[in-house]
């Protein structure tokens, strides 16, 4: 189903369009969950400190691919909103040859480098084997990974949300049951739960893929010859690069965060990582609105229908704010319970007990979080893809000195009090970025 978001209710819109990402946000953080979930009951605490010290590593290869992708998902929305199909075909043929390109580098790279990036965020001994073990699979099938944010950031562009949840559905269902077989049954380890999560992801890939090639025409799509141009590519490198920097910027930051919590022990990490699982599902509705939103921006500046995107980004900020408030509420409430389903409450009492310090502080920061995506995805929707950049660099440098300051005299609570303290600083560029106007005159197509 194609949404044009260049009529209709704003609000409505935004919120309906994301409901479908938000709950493949959830089926996607699902298969972490079930990693996580599996590894740590069956496998034990130190397989689960394994899995969760690749997790920032992961996160960074994925960051770079959904940059590169949101950055043609940017162009593609606003060649829709503006009705030149020629350039969307070759904007969309530039992205595969990219992906394409991208996924072999970073299989490789990622396989060679593994162990010393392990190695560096202190990964500790008895952990460290596991840990290359499970995120080699990973690398070696970043393929699967690429094809599917590529897909699904053509289909979203276009209007369609409903496709992706559908793929991610799917292959959740299947991610549980092969963890299940491989982990429990056939007893692989860490191994058998990186290979259950590879083969979800290519599915995923696929069934979106499918549904592009059967829906060409509705997507405008059909007649599409894979040839692109220099001015397409340049353009999706242009858009794409700060998106990604932005988000392999906030990763690195987490990275960083990632060694100091590892030097702190098995249990601070296990507790971190169960934290962490539960803080990205409560996180998913500001992404998901967010994404939303910034598809509304490109369909509407390329309709040049500025006072749209300005009514559409204040009712969405309302909306997120109050969705806040009831999440960290629920999270405070019930976060011993939440942590209670990846680690055992009487061998890994002291994992909860950090976990638990770590979500009551982060998740009060979640209003922040809301009003940095808020006016972020406003900007680069309208393809003021640079504030992307800078607020991730402000977001690092926050990240890396408030950890670097605060452990010492507070330990570990010292790294979760700087995750708030980031976003704040990263949240004050597109704030004053958005008042200023500029970036009204930023429309790409």
């Amino acid at each position: 189903m194609i949404s044009d978001m260049t009529k209709g209710n704003p609000l409505k819109l935004i919120l309906s369009f994301s409901v479908p990402m938000l709950i493949g946000n959830i089926f996607q953080q699902v298969y972490n969950f079930v990693d996580v979930a599996i590894v740590g009951k069956f496998v034990g605490a130190e397989s689960l400190a394994a899995v969760g010290s690749t997790g920032t590593i992961v996160g960074v290869m994925i960051c770079l691919m959904m940059g590169l992708t949101s950055g043609a998902g940017i162009i593609i929305a606003q060649c829709f909103g503006s009705r030149n199909f020629d350039e969307l075909r070759k904007t969309v043929t530039g992205l595969i040859y990219i992906v394409g390109i991208l996924a072999v580098v970073t299989s490789v790279a990622g396989v060679v480098f593994s162990r010393p990036i392990l190695s560096f965020l202190n990964t500790p001994d008895n952990v460290i084997d596991e840990a290359v073990a499970y995120i080699n699979v990973i690398f070696a099938f970043t393929i699967g990974t690429a094809m599917y944010n590529a897909s699904s950031a053509i289909l979203r562009s276009l209007g369609d949300s409903r496709t992706p949840l559908y793929a991610l559905i799917l292959s959740s269902v299947l991610n549980v049951v092969f963890d299940l077989l491989f982990v429990v049954v056939f007893k692989t380890g860490v191994v058998g739960a990186a290979v259950a999560t590879v083969i979800a992801q290519i599915i995923s890939a696929i069934y979106c893929i499918i549904h592009m090639v059967r829906h060409r025409r509705q997507l405008n799509l059909e007649g599409i010859n894979f040839q692109t141009t220099k001015r397409a590519i340049k353009r999706i490198f242009q858009t794409g690069i700060p998106s990604a920097l932005e988000s392999c910027l906030i990763s690195l930051g987490t990275m960083s965060v990632q060694r100091l919590v590892n030097s702190f022990g098995a249990m601070t990490m296990a507790g971190y990582t169960a934290a962490v699982k539960i803080d990205s599902i409560a996180i998913a509705p500001i992404v998901s609105v967010g994404s939303a939103l910034s598809v509304f921006s490109g369909q509407n500046i390329g309709a040049n229908q500025m006072d749209r995107i300005k009514k559409g980004m204040y009712q969405t900020l309302a909306s997120l704010i109050g969705i806040c408030i009831v999440i960290a509420a629920g999270i405070v409430l019930f976060r011993n319970q939440l942590l209670g389903l990846f680690l055992d409450k009487t061998q890994a009492a002291e994992a909860i007990a950090i976990g638990s310090k770590y979500l009551t502080i982060v998740c009060v920061a979640y209003i922040v979080a809301a009003v940095m995506r808020t006016y972020l995805n406003v900007l680069r929707g309208a393809g003021d893809v640079n504030t992307s950049a800078v607020a991730g660099i402000l977001e690092l440098i926050g990240r890396i000195i408030f950890a670097y300051i605060l452990v010492r005299p507070l330990g570990s609570t010292g790294i979760w009090i700087a995750t708030p303290l980031a976003w704040a600083m990263g949240a004050s560029v597109p704030v004053i970025r958005y008042y200023s106007g500029k970036w009204i005159n930023k429309k790409l197509v």
